[in-house]
């Protein structure tokens, strides 16, 4: 890794107009022995999160430099920042999710009582709370500064492998490998709604920034939108040859990506449902894709541990 700025600068948001420009920017990784399964981006943008088999790695992204490097006995299997950027939420291979401090990587807290793998975190936006999908087949609710489990919510009939809160923090989403899309009230930890139409494992969920549509990503190939509020199917995505493991929208809320064991990340237009640009480059499944909080780059990791940066130069 270099620490100088080893690549150019983008300086213009992705987008659906300039997506034919998006090119790769830059591209290091670990090595076939350290799988990737997450990233990240910190709040401000300058960090990137990476959740690893051997542990979690802190990048600095204007110098594509390592910042930290937290040794893990577990795989880490997602990693999240609280809005502040002050504390990194890991879940883990070993049943439990941890808490670090950002800046110094030291441990926070050790949350337990799963009881199997945890393989999606995320804290509300007002960072008060935690939502844990792990395969034990529920979503955990817990409070962030105390570290006090609020609520299980249980229904799903297979592992959660993704869960994602509404912008304003009222809606919590699941997505599991029964192939269906749980929608909850954050506050009360009841069912609102159940989405169903997937033929295979839901493996990602995200809302759009605005909050009215719902993005869930599944190995049955397709991208499904949905109407946030009434859970009415808007359009189903199609073109990926394999899983589609990630799907991110880009902060304007127009461009959605998605990462696919195609080894392909393409972008698509949110409101017609145009497939914009496809980006190859990657030799396998691309597990994890992010947009930076700017727009201005797009970081998708593949299970070898390489991570790439797209953006437009």
């Amino acid at each position: 890794m270099s620490t100088s700025t080893p690549y150019p600068q983008p300086v213009q948001s992705i987008s659906v107009e300039n997506a034919a420009r998006v090119a790769q920017l830059a591209r290091w990784g670990r090595g076939k022995l350290n799988y990737l399964y997450n990233l990240a981006f910190s709040p401000d943008g300058r960090l990137l999160a990476v959740a690893t088999s051997i542990g979690l790695y802190l990048y600095d992204i204007p110098a594509l430099s390592e910042v930290r490097f937290i040794a893990t006995d577990a795989a880490v299997l997602d990693i999240a920042f609280s809005p502040d950027g002050r504390l990194l939420a890991s879940g883990s291979s070993d049943k439990t999710v941890r808490l670090w401090d950002a800046a110094s990587g030291q441990l926070v807290r050790t949350l337990e009582g799963h009881t199997d793998s945890v393989y999606s975190v995320a804290f509300s936006p007002d960072g008060r709370l935690l939502a844990f999908g792990s395969d034990d087949t529920t979503v955990r609710l817990w409070d962030a500064a105390s570290g006090q489990l609020l609520r299980t919510l249980e229904g799903h009939t297979g592992g959660v492998r993704s869960v994602a809160f509404a912008p304003d923090g009222r809606l919590l989403a699941s997505g599991a490998s029964d192939g269906t899309v749980r929608l909850w009230d954050a506050a009360s930890g009841q069912l609102v709604r159940t989405l169903e139409g997937h033929t295979n494992w839901v493996r990602s969920v995200a809302f759009s920034p605005d909050g009215r549509l719902l993005a869930s990503g599944s190995s049955d190939k397709t991208v499904r939108l949905w109407d946030a509020a009434s859970g009415q199917l808007l359009r189903t995505l199609e073109g990926h040859t394999g899983w589609v493991r990630s799907v991110a929208f880009a902060p304007d809320g127009r461009l959605l990506a998605f990462g696919s064991d195609d080894t392909t990340v393409r972008l698509w237009d949110a409101a017609s449902g145009r497939l914009v640009r496809t980006l190859k480059g990657h030799g396998g499944a691309v597990n994890s894709v992010a947009f930076s909080p700017d727009g201005r780059l797009l970081a998708s990791g593949w299970y070898d541990g390489t991570i790439r940066l797209w953006g437009v130069p």
